[in-house]
C-alpha cells in the first residue's frame, strides 16, 4: 500500500462467488498471505467463505447486508469487488459506502474482457461503465484498479463460444487465427493479490493480462494434442454476424464475445490491448500461469464434452 500501512487489510466482496472463491484463496495462499495483516472475506449469503486446503493466511468473515456496508468495511484498506453481474443495485450501494472508510484501493467488479474499447451497446457492460463513473464522482482520491483478464480458461472453451469439443468442430466468428487471451480462475485471483501488494501509487488504473493468448486454429491443435483427435475448424462472415448479434439490446455476452474474439478485441499483448503479465509475474517466479495446453491434459483435449448443447 504506501510507506505508512506496511501489512494492510483486504476485504473482499462475494467471497462465496464463482470467483470470490478463488480470490480468496490466491490472498491466503503463499506468497501473499504475508503481506496482509487480515483478509476479509464478506457475503452476503447464509453459506460462510470457506478458502481452499492451500490457504493458510489469516482471514476474518463478516456477513453484511445493503444496512450494515460502513460497519463491514470498518479498518479495511482495500477492496476487492468480485459481486456478480446479479448483483449491480447492491454494488452501487457498496460504492456509496466507500467515502465513509478507510478504503485506499478499489477493485471494481472487471475481470473480463475490456469493453470500453467496444463499439457497441451491452447492458450488462454499459452498466458496469456507469458502476466505474459513478466510482471515479464518488472516491476521486482513492485508486481504482481495473482489471481486464480476457475469458476465464475453465469456462470458455466450450460449444457456446464456438468449440464442440464432443464433436469435433469448432466455428469462429471472423479470422480462426486472431489471438484471444485466457487467464484461469485462480490465476486471476494471483492478479489481484499481487497488485495489492503494490503502494498504492505504483498500481495501474488498467491492467490487462493473459494466462494464455491463442486462436482458434492454435487451440484445435492444442485439444487434438491432448487426446481430441482431428478437430475441423470453419470461420462465419463477422460482419453478418455482429450485425444479428447487436441488432436487439441483451444482457448475455456469449454471443458478443464470439464477435469479438475475430475483431481482435480479446487480445492482451504487446502491440494489442496491452500485456501486465511481467508486472503482476515477473519471469512466472510468483506462480506458473495456468495454460490452453493444461486444460487439454486435464480434459482429454475436449472441455465440456458432456455438457448439453443446445441447452434444452
Amino acid at each position: 500500500m504506501t510507506s505508512i500501512i506496511s501489512r494492510p487489510v483486504v476485504a473482499i466482496a462475494g467471497a462465496t462467488g464463482h470467483l470470490g472463491r478463488q480470490v480468496a484463496s490466491a490472498f491466503l495462499s503463499p506468497p501473499f498471505n504475508e503481506k496482509f495483516s487480515d483478509v476479509i472475506l464478506l457475503s452476503r449469503s447464509e453459506t460462510s467463505p470457506e478458502p481452499s486446503s492451500e490457504s493458510v493466511g489469516k482471514y476474518t468473515t463478516r456477513k453484511y447486508d445493503e444496512e450494515s456496508l460502513v460497519e463491514a468495511l470498518r479498518g479495511v484498506h482495500i477492496l476487492v469487488n468480485t459481486v456478480g453481474p446479479c448483483g449491480h443495485a447492491f454494488k452501487e450501494k457498496l460504492l456509496h459506502a466507500l467515502p465513509h472508510t478507510e478504503v485506499q484501493v478499489y477493485f471494481p467488479s472487471e475481470f473480463g474482457v475490456d469493453h470500453y474499447v467496444h463499439d457497441f451497446p451491452h447492458l450488462e457492460w454499459d452498466t458496469k461503465k456507469k458502476h466505474f463513473a459513478l466510482a471515479q464522482s464518488l472516491i476521486p482520491d482513492k485508486k481504482i484498479c481495473r482489471v481486464f483478464c480476457g475469458l476465464f480458461i475453465e469456462d470458455s472453451v466450450g460449444p457456446w463460444f464456438g468449440f464442440n469439443t464432443k464433436n469435433g468442430r469448432y466455428e469462429s466468428v471472423g479470422s480462426a487465427n486472431s489471438p484471444i487471451s485466457f487467464t484461469s480462475l485462480e490465476d486471476v485471483g494471483k492478479v489481484v493479490a499481487s497488485l495489492a501488494t503494490l503502494p498504492k501509487e505504483k498500481i495501474p488504473d488498467t491492467v490487462h493480462v493473459g494466462g494464455d493468448t491463442r486462436s482458434f486454429l492454435e487451440i484445435s491443435e492444442i485439444m487434438r494434442d491432448g487426446g481430441a483427435g482431428r478437430i475441423e475448424v470453419s470461420e462465419t462472415p463477422l460482419q453478418k454476424y455482429k450485425e444479428d448479434v447487436t441488432s436487439t439490446s441483451s444482457w448475455d455476452p456469449a454471443q458478443y464475445l464470439r464477435f469479438l474474439m475475430g475483431e481482435n478485441k480479446i487480445n492482451h499483448s504487446v502491440g494489442a490491448l496491452g500485456d501486465d503479465n511481467e508486472l503482476v509475474n515477473p519471469n512466472e517466479e510468483l506462480w506458473k500461469w495456468k495454460s490452453l495446453t493444461d486444460l487439454a491434459h486435464e480434459t482429454g483435449g475436449k472441455p465440456w464434452k458432456d455438457f448439453p448443447w443446445p441447452p434444452a
